[in-house]
């Protein structure tokens, strides 16, 4: 099992955060990673394109897994057929008290072409997560 961990400080509550994370309609006015599309409940298919930094884009369509309204957003992908490089994704909020918040976003990968996959793309899927974070931060914050 590969993964990828990243994390971000958001001087803001961890509510208003929430509600920018899961309004994925709004996602291309400032996220420049990712773009999906579809209703968030467990047991829904996503539409979710996402554009690592100097990589071609990636369109996959995962099944959200969890949604814990105003903490954790998660969803399980596959390439191909399952087992073979699955991804689950998610996004968590840990209030921090003065109306900061911390976002931890993330992905664990399994399957057979995990490790070769990771190795072409992984660094490029790192700065993309880090770069969603940062215009999410901006966007909360209003800067």
């Amino acid at each position: 099992m590969r993964s990828i961990h990243t994390e971000i400080g958001i001087d803001r509550p961890a509510d208003a955060v929430w509600i920018i994370l899961v309004d994925i309609d709004r996602w291309p006015d400032w996220n420049p990673f990712a773009k999906a599309s579809g209703r968030l409940a467990v047991g829904e298919r996503l539409d979710v394109q996402i554009r690592p930094p100097g990589q071609s884009p990636m369109t996959f369509r995962p099944t959200v897994v969890k949604l814990d309204p105003g903490v954790e957003l998660r969803w399980l992908g596959h390439l191909g057929l399952p087992g073979i490089f699955d991804g689950e994704h998610g996004f968590r909020i840990e209030p921090e008290g003065d109306g900061r918040c911390r976002l931890r976003h993330f992905e664990t990968f399994k399957g057979i072409l995990a490790a070769p996959v990771l190795w072409l793309v992984g660094d490029a899927t790192r700065r993309g997560f880090e770069a969603m974070n940062l215009a999410l931060k901006a966007r909360a914050e209003g800067t």
